[in-house]
């Protein structure tokens, strides 16, 4: 929450000081919160794509080395192959950790599932069933995706 509002009352005003205006940068909620979550889940996916590849041992570089492998073709045909093996699980988790984190944009009154269902409570003045109900249906997506993510990691995984 904290970047969100960051991005979005922060950086007009770093904008403006940046071009020379005297008028901050006109950046709107749905801007700003699709710019904070690139940034700050990139870093995460990111980080997940290096765990993923540092997990190769050594010896496998040092194999397509030995047959006559630039870097490319080693990291193509050796590497990265069994690193997206280790990391298929991990990133499918991450993709519903950011599902459940897009319910944050309703901080800057951005109309999502949860800011509808709040609305429809406040109008028909049902707060408790309509939490439930999103509380309910997020459990429902977020459960079912973790088990697909259980069974693929159980398929890929590697039997040492």
């Amino acid at each position: 929450v904290l970047v969100i509002f960051w991005f979005y009352f922060l950086v007009p005003y770093i904008g403006a000081w940046v071009i020379g205006s005297n008028q901050p940068v006109q950046v709107g909620a749905f801007t700003s919160s699709l710019v904070t979550f690139i940034l700050f889940e990139a870093a995460y996916y990111c980080e997940i794509m290096r765990a993923g590849i540092q997990s190769i041992p050594r010896g496998q570089v040092w194999a397509g080395q030995a047959l006559g492998m630039n870097y490319w073709q080693t990291m193509g045909n050796i590497v990265l192959p069994q690193a997206f093996r280790n990391m298929i699980p991990v990133l499918l988790t991450q993709t519903i950790v950011l599902f459940q984190d897009v319910s944050l944009v309703y901080v800057l009154s951005i109309t999502d599932f949860v800011g509808a269902a709040s609305k429809v409570a406040q109008r028909d003045g049902r707060l408790v069933e309509m939490y439930l109900f999103v509380a309910v249906v997020y459990f429902i997506i977020c459960f079912g995706l973790s088990l697909l993510v259980k069974q693929l990691q159980k398929k890929v995984a590697i039997i040492r």
